[in-house]
């Protein structure tokens, strides 16, 4: 359920300048203005969307939908709102986003020391899958790769994972 005075839409060109602004709150290394005009503009797999709350974007989500699958490229929501909830709509928008895009799966990295993340997608479905040695380029840390079966999907990807092929 969405909590009073959020909302969530398409990200917009001139959304870019409070995006970034949550962006930089956010990571130690941000995206810039460019990298997410590049996603808006010319990326056709892309999907961004923003956290509104009372008028002021307070967050915002990414992710490229390929086929049948969607893989979140990122997702923020500014510090002063975090712990009230934020960031599990986002996902549960995103998540309902991708479904109704045909996506039966979802995937995403997290850092491995963020516990906090992890405990959300293991609450939305997400299981780990892999690990990405020195993923992050800030300080080499490892990500964990996470997939999670949407309303409809099937066991495949969690079959073919398990037997190795």
């Amino acid at each position: 359920m969405v909590r009073p005075g959020v909302s969530f839409r398409a990200m917009t060109v001139a959304d870019i300048p409070d995006v970034i602004r949550v962006e930089q709150a956010s990571f130690t290394t941000p995206w810039t203005r460019q990298a997410f005009y590049n996603e808006l503009a010319y990326n056709q797999f892309a999907h961004y969307i923003v956290v509104v709350k009372d008028e002021q974007v307070v967050g915002y989500s990414g992710m490229w939908l390929i086929i049948n699958e969607a893989h979140i490229t990122n997702i923020a929501i500014h510090p002063d709102y975090r712990g009230q909830g934020y960031g599990e709509q986002t996902m549960n928008h995103m998540m309902k986003l991708a479904e109704q895009q045909g996506a039966d799966s979802m995937t995403l990295e997290v850092r491995v020391s963020n516990h906090i993340a992890q405990r959300l997608y293991r609450k939305k479905g997400f299981e780990s899958t892999g690990l990405r040695p020195r993923y992050y380029t800030d300080n080499q840390e490892d990500a964990i790769i996470m997939w999670a079966r949407l309303n409809g999907g099937s066991d495949e990807r969690t079959t073919m994972l398990d037997t190795g092929n």
